[in-house]
């Protein structure tokens, strides 16, 4: 069977098609093409129960076994206290910064109370956002940069696409931001670790300065019991808080990063591949590379 009509006529219905698809809206034809938009990323957060629970066990078991043993009121001295907290906090002060002491603070708050990221999660949401890249354009992208507050890396890495930066530039850029986000993490663990180191030392000072206390008045018995408790219990105190609070909530921080770190990469992994308009299924395997084996995705299998 041949066909009858003329190739003028064919012409005419290809310029016609072409000039409607012109003159249709701009944002008509964007959200038909597009297609619905994942829902925003939100990592979750709340108490970190491990910490907590680590925590609490830890000071309840001390604190029954104190119980057991006599009176909870015989192991606390106001001196010692003061000693260790305050003896800590200033000696540690001597080796950084009051801003990198701040921000250790913060960081010792973050253990406790910290925002939870399950990389799983993020790299099935990085594939979607390429799926949809790749279909519709980076430009698809766009109305979701401003609900990403919760996850700046992310929403910078959207509007670097689509501002239409090279791929390399966008993974420099990003590479850059995860290096200094892991710099004052290990800063701030750094301090951690100082204090953990300090504070048994001003334990041991207390304990010089009660025995001083002790052999200055021993013509009078009644100045006696003081002193040896000064002695005694700063040195309980600083291994208390070096080896209990300090020390364990350093590692804390250096593992939060470590997740942070992941979750980072996830985003510039996925920044790069949509800035190259790849296919999703090599960004899977890139992505695969970069999470534990337990953790790693089959999408595209």
């Amino acid at each position: 069977m041949t066909d009858t009509r003329q190739p003028g006529s064919v012409l005419a219905q290809a310029r016609a098609r072409t000039q409607a698809l012109a003159q249709q809206p701009p944002a008509a034809a964007e959200a038909g093409r597009a297609g619905p938009l994942p829902r925003p990323l939100r990592p979750k957060g709340g108490i970190d129960l491990a910490t907590v629970l680590g925590l609490v066990g830890g000071f309840g078991l001390v604190g029954a076994a104190l119980a057991l043993g006599g009176s909870l009121g015989a192991f606390f001295n106001l001196p010692s206290v003061a000693i260790v907290l305050g003896g800590t906090v200033a000696v540690t002060a001597v080796s950084f910064s009051v801003r990198d002491v701040a921000a250790a603070g913060r960081l010792l708050l973050g253990a406790v109370t910290r925002t939870v990221h399950d990389p799983q999660g993020v790299a099935r949401y990085v594939l979607q956002l390429a799926d949809i890249a790749r279909r519709n354009g980076p430009l698809a992208l766009q109305p979701l940069a401003p609900s990403l507050a919760a996850e700046p890396v992310l929403q910078r890495s959207i509007e670097m696409i689509v501002d239409g930066l090279p791929a390399d530039d966008v993974e420099r850029i990003l590479r850059t931001e995860i290096e200094a986000d892991q710099a004052r993490a290990r800063a701030g663990a750094a301090v951690l670790r100082r204090a953990a180191e300090v504070a048994p030392a001003m334990g041991l000072i207390g304990t010089l300065v009660g025995l001083v206390q002790m052999l200055d008045n021993l013509q009078d018995p009644a100045s006696i019991g003081p002193a040896m408790a000064v002695a005694l219990l700063t040195t309980f105190y600083g291994a208390v808080l070096g080896s209990m609070v300090l020390s364990p909530l350093a590692g804390k921080v250096d593992r939060n990063a470590e997740v942070q770190a992941l979750v980072s990469s996830l985003y510039m992994l996925g920044a790069g591949s949509i800035a190259r308009q790849e296919n999703p299924r090599r960004l899977e395997i890139l992505i695969n590379t970069v999470l534990p084996p337990e953790l790693r995705l089959s999408t595209f299998d």
